[in-house]
C-alpha cells in the first residue's frame, strides 16, 4: 500500500502542491492513503481526488482573508522582502472580547467547505483506502488522528479545519469539551501514522530544507520574535518526526523517500503572497523533476 505524507508548513504548502503534481502526473504514482498536518492536510483530499488544476487555482489564489476573519498581521513589503507586523487594533480588540488568540481562523473554515464538496468527500470514501489529518488534543496533551472513513463530511471539513490553526495567531477550537488546534504542535509530518496503518510505501513532503542554509533573522519586535520561536520549536518536532519515521520504515522493512525544500523558502509561512506561492508551485514540480532524472 502506497502513501503521501504532507507536512505543515503554511503557504510553502504550494511547493508540496509542485512535487505532488510531478509524482501523479509525471510518474504515474497512485496512492492508496494520504496523510497530511496544517497545510498538508488542506492538500490531501484534493489529491486523493487528482484534481490538480483545482488544487493549485485554489493554493496559487488564496489570500489573507480567506484564512482569517480576524488577522492579527500586517502584511508589508520592503523591496523583494515581504513580511508581516502586529495589527495592534485587531489584537486589542481581541484581548478586550477576552479572547485567547491573537486572531481568529473562521474564514478558513469557509474556505474549505466552499472548496471542498460533500461529492467529493463521498467519492474519497468510495474509492480511496484512507485520507488522515492531525490534530493536537491540547487538553489531553495528544496527537490525535482523524480519519475520513470515520467522519461524517461536517466533522471532517472541521478537522482539516483544526488541523491548520496555528495558534496564537489562529482560532482555538472545542470539539466534545477538549480543546484542539494546529496538528503541527505535536506531530509535523506523520510517516509513522502512515506506517502503522499500513503503508509498504511512503513518499514524504517535508516543507523545511534538509540543512539550514543562512542564518535565520529573528523578529526585531516580540511579536515577529514570537513567530520566529513557534518556527524554531516546530523545526524540532519536525526533526524527531522524521527520525522517528525513518526508524519505523526500517523496522517494517519500508521503502521512505523523502522530499525536502532544496532551499528555506520564507521567514513567515503565515505570508500567502500570489507571486511566491506560484513560483514555489513551480520550484515543487522542478525539483522533484530534477531529483528522478538524477
Amino acid at each position: 500500500m502506497r502513501a503521501l505524507v504532507i507536512s505543515g508548513g503554511g503557504s510553502k504548502g504550494s511547493f508540496a502542491g509542485g512535487v505532488a503534481q510531478y509524482l501523479m502526473e509525471i510518474e504515474k504514482k497512485e496512492y492508496d492513503m494520504f496523510l497530511g498536518t496544517s497545510t498538508g492536510s488542506l492538500l490531501v483530499p484534493h489529491l486523493a481526488l487528482n484534481k490538480i488544476d483545482k488544487l493549485y487555482d485554489i493554493f496559487t489564489n488564496v489570500q489573507q482573508q480567506d484564512i482569517f476573519s480576524v488577522s492579527p498581521f500586517v502584511q508589508r513589503k520592503k523591496g523583494d522582502r515581504e513580511y508581516v507586523s502586529i495589527d495592534f487594533v485587531n489584537s486589542l480588540w481581541q484581548f478586550m472580547k477576552r479572547k485567547r488568540t491573537f486572531g481568529e481562523s473562521k474564514a478558513l473554515r469557509r474556505h474549505i467547505k466552499k472548496n471542498f464538496t460533500f461529492e467529493e468527500y463521498q467519492r474519497i470514501k468510495e474509492t480511496k483506502h484512507d485520507v488522515v489529518v492531525t490534530v493536537s488534543n491540547l487538553s489531553m496533551n495528544r496527537v490525535e488522528y482523524k480519519s475520513i472513513q470515520e467522519c461524517s463530511y461536517e466533522e471532517f471539513c472541521n478537522w482539516i479545519w483544526i488541523s491548520c490553526n496555528y495558534i496564537p495567531f489562529m482560532s482555538l477550537a472545542k470539539v466534545d469539551g477538549y480543546e484542539y488546534a494546529d496538528g503541527g504542535l505535536g506531530s509535523v509530518i506523520p510517516i509513522r501514522e502512515a506506517i502503522l496503518r499500513g503503508a509498504t510505501e511512503v513518499d514524504a513532503i517535508v516543507l523545511e530544507a534538509e540543512s539550514l542554509g543562512k542564518q535565520k533573522v529573528l523578529g526585531k519586535n516580540p511579536f515577529s520574535l514570537m513567530i520566529s520561536l513557534f518556527g524554531h520549536l516546530l523545526d524540532q518536532v519536525e526533526r524527531n518526526d522524521i527520525i522517528i519515521g525513518k526508524l519505523a520504515a526500517r523496522n517494517k522493512n519500508v521503502k521512505l523517500n523523502l522530499y525536502y525544500t532544496p532551499t528555506t523558502l520564507t521567514e513567515n509561512s503565515l505570508i500567502f503572497s500570489k507571486r511566491l506561492m506560484t513560483k514555489w508551485w513551480q520550484q515543487g514540480f522542478d525539483y522533484a523533476e530534477k531529483r528522478h532524472q538524477k
